[in-house]
């Protein structure tokens, strides 16, 4: 559906600019919403856990739910903007989640690990939802991990350093 008013890519912005981003900036795409749908599934399955509870804190647990929502949507919007050319958009997505987000998914995992006294006590209490959760959460960095340095490749970094057309000023940014 490229050149429609529903494209996720936009039109040729000046002559011999590319209509569709080069592979790696796809690569760095479908990288990002594989994570966004790895932490969608680990969400669920939390939450299907703390239902399970007898006392359950359902308005503190739609809060939560609510935040990762939004943050997932703005993650899925800056990934679609990284698509187009933005370079605020790819450095957001360098630091917000490949530092920060990694960081987040990083520190519950290596915590327990230091805290083991020895490493089968890790998988003690081992449960099927315990293992999806960290499938989903080895997915999700593994997307992340191949996800931000594809959006350094050399073909991603001539794509970002494109001079772009402003469709609102009519401007050329460099």
């Amino acid at each position: 559906m490229t050149g429609t008013a529903l494209s996720l890519w936009p039109a040729p912005l000046r002559s011999g600019a590319p209509a569709q981003p080069p592979r790696p900036v796809l690569v760095a795409f479908v990288g990002l919403v594989a994570a966004l749908l790895a932490g969608v599934a680990e969400a669920i399955v939390q939450t299907a856990l703390l239902l399970e509870r007898d006392e359950v804190d359902l308005a503190g647990l739609a809060t939560g739910l609510g935040v990762r929502l939004g943050i997932y949507l703005v993650v899925l919007i800056v990934a679609i903007r990284m698509t187009h050319g933005a370079r605020w958009a790819r450095i957001l997505l360098t630091f917000g989640i490949g530092v920060i987000g990694l960081l987040s998914l990083i520190i519950e995992p290596l915590a327990a690990l230091l805290s083991a006294d020895k490493f089968g006590d890790l998988f003690a209490d081992l449960t099927v939802e315990s293992a999806m959760i960290g499938l989903f959460r080895a997915i999700h960095i593994v997307a992340v991990l191949v996800a931000i340095p594809a959006m350094y490749r050399p073909g991603a970094r001539r794509y970002f350093s494109l001079p772009r057309l402003s469709v609102s000023l009519g401007q050329t940014h460099a």
